[in-house]
């Protein structure tokens, strides 16, 4: 069954990390084929506290979400995101297909 990570971005920091994690987290993809069902576009909020936007990308089950993850390559990338932006990051289980 598919799995979701899903980030959203709630604060910048630091425009110039943000654009170091950005150009590592696509390298960071190669070899994992996340499919993004959505990056940074329009957005309203209809519950919740503020944010900047969001991205949702679909693995093909937890595993595979988790191995991108937790990958040495996107790991290197998180370090920029971390030092850039305030983000709420969570993997949530899809529903079987019909």
């Amino acid at each position: 069954m598919p799995a979701y990570i899903v980030m959203t971005r709630e604060h910048t920091q630091d425009a110039q990390e943000m654009e170091r994690y950005s150009e590592k987290a696509q390298a960071a993809r190669e070899g994992h084929d996340p499919q993004p069902l959505a990056f940074y576009g329009d957005f309203e909020v209809l519950e919740g506290s503020a944010m900047e936007g969001a991205v949702i990308l679909r693995f093909p089950d937890m595993a595979a979400a988790r191995a991108w993850y937790e990958s040495p390559a996107y790991q290197e990338a998180r370090k920029h995101r971390f030092q850039a932006a305030d983000y709420r990051v969570f993997i949530v289980d899809g529903l079987a297909e019909a």
